[in-house]
């Protein structure tokens, strides 16, 4: 007797690979054996089954149970396996009788009072078991999850007893109605913060183009509270865009959350996370910040004080948009298109030009504190902005600034404006698409060409201005790129 359960590894919309749950009864002393590469958790799913089963009212066979988990060179683990096999041990054994079961999938973790508890990885499931053309059925603690797929046939349930009660056509589980309003979602707004028009400028270009931005400044300047509030400047985000941030997050060890759906994701890991945590991996390869900040935010503050070989792992997916973590038994591509913003002192004291506070650093040690950023590593940032101290006098003069909204305003109109003209931000242009998209008039290729020799940047920071300054020209509404948008653009390149 078989039986399919889906086991979630795939993201970004690919289809998870498909775990058969095969149940053998044979003549023998009572026993039930696992195989298939089954984890520690899948291997106590026996001792979880068989309380379900005969909690629920049916017996455990007292035979030979073997139950295989295929493919066998796929390891398997959690117990979302638990409602198969207690499905497939009792149509195996007789006591249900199932007429279509090849039209469902099954996933679910059970108690031992057979009550379905959630799992991990619910939407890449649901996903899965629509282009398969199945229906499945899952705890109810998933459902509004998994319903997120539109057309997919989603029957959650509360118990085992009442998926036997479904399957043996004696009362049917209702589908879940697909749901997937955007919810009222409120961010930090940008009014919140006093003065610092500069850095207010240069966020608010980050976001109308999605560039990452280096913030650099003495303690309490704002720098983190800028970054708060970049989610709360970026459009909207689209079905597809949420659906993919949300499969991501429900692989994640936090699970996923109604409440963040349509929610631009911001991550801010310690300065203490290692590779693993940040670009994703493990035995069994999970997503990591960059994946879960997938459309959304990843905040790197205290950036020097990072290993540099944890900060050295995000050059590649800060270009690609995806990781690949590779394994020796197998691989996985997780997407990881985040906007990287970024926070640092001047020196490890922190006061480094200061106006009024003395700074104790010598400049050895300043040199040795910026030094922890490989060039490499900054030629991928587009825009570095200084965020200087406030003096407490005008910071208690100076009005409120620009509310959020105002400013997104401005930001979906530059948005709008690059998608029609290309199909995407204008941090994603490649080569060719700049030379097409991005070319300057004379006086700005001029400007461009002497900083390029006299600031000795590469030719990525060449593109990488190139890109910022047609973001500075959609901002104006201005078709063409002029010497004042080059200019601008120039200016966030002064480096550490």
């Amino acid at each position: 007797m078989s039986l399919a359960v889906l086991y979630s590894r795939a993201l970004n919309g690919l289809s998870a690979p498909l775990v058969t749950v095969e149940v053998h009864l044979a003549n023998g002393l009572p026993s039930f054996a696992l195989v298939g590469l089954p984890e520690a958790e899948v291997k106590e799913s026996r001792d979880r089954v068989r309380a379900a089963i005969q909690t629920a009212g049916f017996e455990l066979p007292q035979r030979k149970i073997t139950i295989n988990l295929a493919p066998a060179d796929l390891p398997k683990a959690s117990g979302r396996f638990d409602l198969a096999m207690a499905i497939g041990i009792l149509v195996a054994s007789g006591q249900l009788k199932v007429k279509q079961l090849e039209n469902y999938e099954f996933a679910g973790e059970l108690a031992l009072t057979g009550a379905l508890r959630p799992i991990r990885g619910a939407l890449a499931m649901s996903l899965a078991t629509k282009e398969a053309g199945r229906q499945l059925i899952l705890p109810i603690d998933n459902a509004i999850e998994a319903a997120l797929v539109q057309d997919a046939s989603v029957l959650p349930a509360r118990d085992l007893l009442a998926v036997c009660a479904h399957l043996a056509e004696l009362e049917k589980l209702l589908p879940h109605p697909h749901h997937a309003e955007m919810t009222n979602i409120q961010y930090p707004d940008l009014s919140d913060i006093k003065g610092q028009t500069q850095a207010k400028r240069a966020l608010e270009i980050a976001a109308a183009g999605q560039h990452s931005l280096l913030l650099m400044g003495p303690p309490g300047t704002g720098k983190s509270m800028l970054a708060q509030r970049l989610p709360g400047l970026l459009p909207p985000m689209n079905d597809h865009e949420a659906l993919e941030a949300a499969m991501v997050q429900s692989l994640g060890s936090g699970g996923w959350k109604s409440e963040t759906w349509k929610r631009r994701p911001y991550r801010g890991p310690h300065h203490t996370a290692s590779g693993v945590a940040l670009v994703g991996g493990g035995s069994d390869p999970r997503p990591g910040e960059i994946s879960l900040a997938h459309h959304g935010v990843l905040f790197l503050d205290e950036l020097p004080e990072f290993d540099r070989k944890v900060l050295e792992v995000l050059r590649e997916p800060l270009e690609a948009g995806h990781i690949t973590i590779s394994r020796a038994a197998r691989q996985a591509d997780f997407p990881a298109r985040f906007q990287l913003i970024a926070a640092m002192n001047p020196c490890p004291c922190g006061y480094h030009g200061h106006p009024t506070a003395r700074c104790r650093c010598s400049p050895d040690q300043v040199q040795r504190y910026k030094g922890k950023l490989s060039g490499p590593f900054l030629d991928r940032i587009d825009l570095m902005m200084e965020v200087p101290s406030v003096p407490p006098e005008q910071l208690a003069a100076m009005p409120q600034g620009e509310t959020s909204e105002s400013v997104r305003e401005r930001v979906i109109r530059a948005f709008e404006k690059q998608h029609q003209r290309q199909g995407k931000p204008n941090s994603r242009l490649i080569a060719p698409e700049i030379e097409k998209h991005c070319q300057p008039d004379d006086a700005g290729q001029q400007l461009l060409t002497n900083a390029t020799r006299s600031l000795n940047l590469s030719a990525r920071a060449y593109h990488r201005i190139l890109r910022v300054a047609r973001t500075i020209a959609d901002l104006s509404d201005e078709p063409a790129i002029n010497v004042l948008h080059v200019g601008e653009a120039i200016q966030y390149r002064r480096g550490v």
